[in-house]
């Protein structure tokens, strides 16, 4: 999986170490309503499978309190790129040091009802990281299977009511995890780019 992986976005890693990382592709479009953020899409590679890394946010946060999510968050003055903002911020909430996630592309941006503008960032990380949750935004760390998260067949569409306008978004249930909204807007994104 590791090399369909590496061939659907160019065939190119980009390590990302300690003294900063490279940017890929960047494609930046200024909107000064909304805020940028970045997160990054964690593949594991495992000796069984790749997994996907989520994280489950804490439920006192004051915007998307609960849901499951990947780690990411909003761009600081100091980030020079998405790339920056999702490897901080990872290292940030998770504890995974950048030195240990090699960097191979970006997924559609997408924009939130919240008032974000969402970079996805995909990089692969190699097996025998520690990491360290944030407890005052992260209430669990989790893996799900690539294979199911890639799997068509697993893409549900769920509807929401929110401040009085129903809204449709994916959804992909996984044991108790209910995968859905942005999060899994940007694995179905994954599926798409990987079997193109």
């Amino acid at each position: 999986m590791r090399e369909t992986i590496l061939r659907a976005f160019g065939a190119s890693e980009t390590v990302a170490d300690g003294a900063g990382w490279q940017a890929i592709a960047a494609t930046q479009v200024a909107d000064d309503t909304l805020t940028p953020a970045a997160v990054l899409v964690p593949l594991i590679d495992r000796a069984d499978g790749m997994t996907v890394l989520l994280t489950q946010r804490t439920s006192h946060l004051p915007s998307h309190a609960g849901q499951i999510s990947f780690p990411g968050g909003r761009r600081q003055a100091t980030d020079r790129s998405p790339e920056d903002t999702a490897l901080r911020e990872t290292e940030e909430e998770i504890g995974l040091v950048r030195r240990h996630v090699s960097l191979v592309g970006r997924l559609g941006v997408r924009e939130t009802g919240t008032g974000y503008r969402v970079v996805p960032v995909v990089g692969l990380v190699a097996p025998g990281f520690a990491l360290v949750p944030d407890p005052s935004e992260v209430e669990e760390i989790f893996e799900v299977p690539l294979a199911f998260l890639l799997d068509p067949a697993n893409h549900k569409f769920g509807t929401r009511v929110t401040r009085g306008v129903e809204r449709q978004f994916y959804a992909i249930p996984y044991g108790r995890h209910d995968i859905w909204g942005l999060t899994a807007r940007f694995l179905v994104n994954l599926s798409e780019f990987v079997r193109r």
